[in-house]
């Protein structure tokens, strides 16, 4: 018979090895992918490599797109872990964040400094030599935004600390265009803006679920210092921006039919789910009937199916 043993501890209390405790080598591995947090880079990519087709108005160089992939994986890595390493204290208190690497110590804090340090170095460079150094800025960028201008200072003090802090996870779809043709262009800025506009209403529903854990640690974001009426009622106003400026590419001479299809049945969608939410609020419904991840789960697969778009339009003029 086997018997386990369930550990006991208040939710956000952080489990911490003794000093010189065993820490095997695989857990540790695991622990330092944990810091560069892959599951957002994934996000972050989806958002890059379409554009590169785009840029490309069609298939761009495969060694490039590896390459910008890469490089790509490495600056928000590392943003990602000096974030950790900024808000360990934190974490520690949150129940959303009480497993991570530096909480549970299987990574010390000096450890992910130095990890985050490095990545920052290392893809500055790699976008440098193999990519362009307008990316490699355009990187080196997009993390010195995060971890000074999100994290460092707006995070702890304003509630609109992921609009602007949002500004970050929108510069890879500049990173993908000016990869391919080393320059700028308004086609870039509009998908741009088009995540800029995104990111409060991805954001702020899954929020709204965890409000409590923000309180606890006092980071004012939006559902911790308003109602859900107010909250649900910016989503609606950023929601239609956002599907208004996808919409510009086309009459832009960009994209064509295809795109302005998806993008036209994804916005209506996402218009539909975030009134919805609008409504549901405004009802006063609380916990689980008021069905804030509905929008949180939709956000993401609307973003996907929007760049998958990008990347197979061309193709389709």
């Amino acid at each position: 018979m086997c018997v386990t043993a369930v550990e006991s501890r208040p939710a956000g209390v952080a489990l911490t090895p003794s000093p010189g405790g065993h820490r095997p080598f695989g857990a540790r591995v695991k622990a330092f992918v944990a810091l560069t947090k892959p599951r957002i880079i994934e996000l972050l990519l989806i958002t890059t490599v379409p554009v590169m087709f785009l840029a490309a108005q069609g298939v761009p160089d495969l060694w490039l797109v590896l390459s910008t992939t890469i490089g790509g994986y490495l600056s928000a890595g590392g943003a990602n872990a000096l974030n950790m390493y900024i808000d360990r204290d934190i974490d520690a208190l949150m129940d959303r964040t009480s497993q991570r690497p530096l909480v549970t110590g299987m990574v010390s804090p000096r450890e992910c400094l130095a990890f985050g340090i490095a990545l920052a170095v290392i893809s500055t460079v790699w976008f440098g030599l193999l990519v362009n150094w307008l990316s490699a800025w355009l990187a080196l960028g997009a993390l010195l935004f995060y971890v000074v201008g999100y994290t460092m200072l707006l995070k702890r003090r304003t509630s609109q600390n992921i609009v602007w802090g949002g500004i970050a996870g929108c510069l890879p779809v500049l990173i993908g265009w000016s990869a391919v043709t080393n320059s700028m262009s308004w086609a870039a800025v509009i998908l741009f803006a088009v995540m800029f506009f995104w990111t409060p209403p991805h954001y702020w529903p899954l929020s709204m679920k965890v409000k409590e854990d923000y309180a606890r640690v006092g980071v004012p974001m939006l559902p911790v210092v308003a109602s859900n009426k107010v909250v649900a009622r910016q989503i609606v106003i950023y929601s239609w921006v956002m599907v208004a400026v996808s919409l510009l590419l086309t009459p832009l001479g960009y994209t064509g039919w295809f795109y302005t299809v998806v993008a036209l049945l994804t916005g209506g969608f996402w218009l539909w789910e975030a009134h919805a939410l609008l409504n549901r609020a405004k009802a006063g419904a609380i916990g689980g009937k008021l069905k804030e991840m509905r929008l949180f789960h939709w956000s993401i697969t609307y973003v996907s199916l929007l760049f998958v778009a990008v990347a197979i339009d061309p193709f389709l003029r």
